[in-house]
């Protein structure tokens, strides 16, 4: 949760609770929160607007950084595949040898 919705939080639950306006009220309320709501592209603005906000909070890696832990995956990724053969080659070769054991192969 972000500082700016953990204050609009408290503020929320500190503030009392607003008295119910009367019916007429109501109607004439209602007609200003359309035009005070933003529109499909006004959302579509605000989203871009904070979701860059949030960007500039992350800490990115350095070039450094992301070159080393690539090199980790790849490596681990090498290492394991080179295991899942060695297996695989194994298994085949035992399987082998027991058909050829029993005559079925």
């Amino acid at each position: 949760m972000s500082e700016h919705e953990k204050l609009e939080q408290a503020a929320e639950n500190t503030a009392p609770a607003p008295a119910k306006p009367a019916k007429a009220e109501k109607k004439k309320d209602s007609k200003a929160d359309k035009s005070a709501n933003p529109g499909f592209f006004g959302r579509i603005g605000k989203w871009f607007k904070e979701m860059r906000s949030e960007l500039k909070k992350v800490q990115w890696p350095t070039r450094k950084q992301t070159i080393n832990n690539t090199l980790i995956v790849i490596v681990c990724c090498i290492v394991v595949g080179v295991f899942i053969g060695l297996f695989d080659l194994l298994a085949g070769s035992v399987i082998s040898a027991l058909l050829d054991l029993f005559g079925k192969g």
